[in-house]
């Protein structure tokens, strides 16, 4: 996992990371913990053969936790296994999804003007 992902990748991981957050607020009440958020942007970084750094992984994790709270005030999104239906059998995103689109779509915007305040 040397390869630096490049600005689809991004896009791929932040919403990963955003529904990931959704998950685990429906289904605890809180927001990933440091931990399993380290973990979650590990596991998918094994399955892409990519890996942000840990600058670019920090900045990521707060740009995914300012999505998530906007987009978490939906309640149409607070229904765990709605949500975990959102990845497929390997743990990747199913982009078949209406959300899963949309919620990328959301990321990719973010990443565009995030890019500029960096």
């Amino acid at each position: 996992m040397t390869h630096k992902p490049d600005d689809p990748m991004r896009v791929d991981l932040l919403c990963h990371l955003v529904i990931a957050q959704l998950i685990a607020r429906a289904r605890t009440g809180d927001w990933l913990r440091t931990d399993h958020f380290v973990e979650s942007k590990r596991l998918w970084s094994q399955i892409n053969g990519v890996s942000p750094d840990s600058i670019e992984g920090a900045r990521l994790a707060i740009v995914s936790a300012q999505l998530v709270t906007f987009i978490w005030a939906s309640d149409l999104l607070h229904d765990v296994d709605a949500l975990s239906g959102l990845f497929t059998d390997n743990f990747r995103l199913d982009f078949d999804s209406p959300i899963v689109s949309g919620i990328y779509d959301l990321c990719m915007a973010r990443l565009k003007t995030w890019r500029y305040e960096s």
